[in-house]
């Protein structure tokens, strides 16, 4: 997508919190907008601060804070600026959330645990939000959380045009999902790139942050084998799924996924010579020193910024998507 010519924005402010304001400023340009002016502080005992410092009242305002690591800063960061334009009279308020934190507390996997994707909803809705626009959620049902709209952003299209700009060929080109959990999103994808075959990378869990492999139902001998995630935290799970793959005659191995967390070892794990590439996107802020030779980042912001014109002028989001 090319930056669009600014729309009537007279009623329309964009703000962006600290977690990723180079996204938010990507997002900014393509929407031919100037981001709001807002302070936001930490004081020395660690709260935030938030001023709104122009007038938004009887605006629609777009406030763009991933709830990325630090998760609990960033996210009452974000529900301190939802309340800033509540209490400043904003029109609507819609939650820009690239990447949403606590998306995998989704349900409950053994007893007495919580359901914190739902109290994250219910704490964004509560502060005073009238809509959410997330990226790639961890599972389509945490948009049923919310009592407010959710628009779904689908990074799919970014990857998929970047893949198709490398021109593998879907004769050599195997979709591999790294668990039976994102076989729905592995088919979605192989389906874009002319139907291509399935793989799928059958593992056991034990415990959190740790991953087994035990099998692989496909074949996968001499071709290119795409891993497709919604995200990498430690790299454990598609690390030991990439190795597998090498194990059973992959010619090559790339790894892709919208949300790069990227929690140590995750780096060691993934320039370790495993994938030909890993490519991501921008929904977090990639710090440089995790930079390696393999990896690609593509952003989002156009996709995003087209998402919320549509919103913002009442026309179809899922359009962008078919």
């Amino acid at each position: 997508m090319e930056k669009t010519v600014a729309k009537s924005n007279t009623r329309i402010r964009l703000f962006s919190g600290t977690a990723n304001p180079g996204l938010s400023r990507e997002i900014a340009w393509y929407m031919g907008l100037e981001l709001g002016k807002i302070n936001i502080k930490r004081f020395a005992d660690g709260e935030i601060y938030v001023q709104l410092q122009e007038s938004v009242r009887g605006c629609d305002v777009y406030l763009v804070q991933p709830t990325c690591p630090p998760a609990n800063e960033n996210l009452m960061e974000l529900l301190i600026m939802i309340d800033a334009c509540r209490r400043a009279s904003a029109k609507t308020i819609t939650a820009v959330i690239p990447y949403f934190g606590y998306a995998r507390a989704d349900r409950k996997t053994q007893g007495r645990e919580s359901i914190a994707a739902k109290l994250v909803a219910n704490l964004i809705t509560e502060a005073g939000a009238n809509r959410v626009l997330a990226c790639d959620l961890h599972s389509g049902q945490s948009m049923g959380y919310f009592d407010i709209p959710v628009d779904h952003v689908y990074c799919q299209p970014v990857i998929l045009d970047y893949l198709a700009s490398k021109k593998v060929s879907s004769n050599d080109l195997v979709v591999v999902s790294p668990d039976v959990g994102g076989v729905a999103r592995a088919r979605s994808f192989a389906k874009k790139l002319s139907d291509a075959p399935l793989a799928i990378v059958d593992k056991r869990r034990h415990g959190h942050n740790v991953a087994e492999v035990m099998n692989l139902i496909g074949d996968v001998k001499g071709k290119v084998a795409v891993m497709v995630d919604d995200m990498i935290d430690t790299a454990g799970t598609i690390a030991k799924g990439a190795a597998l793959l090498h194990q059973a005659g992959a010619r090559e191995v790339y790894a892709c996924c919208t949300h790069a967390v990227f929690s140590p070892p995750a780096i060691e794990r993934l320039s370790s010579g495993l994938f030909q590439e890993v490519i991501i996107t921008n929904t977090l802020p990639v710090a440089e020193k995790n930079y390696f030779p393999q990896l690609t980042v593509l952003s989002v912001a156009n996709l995003m910024g087209e998402t919320i014109w549509r919103v913002h002028d009442d026309c179809s989001v899922s359009s962008i998507f078919q």
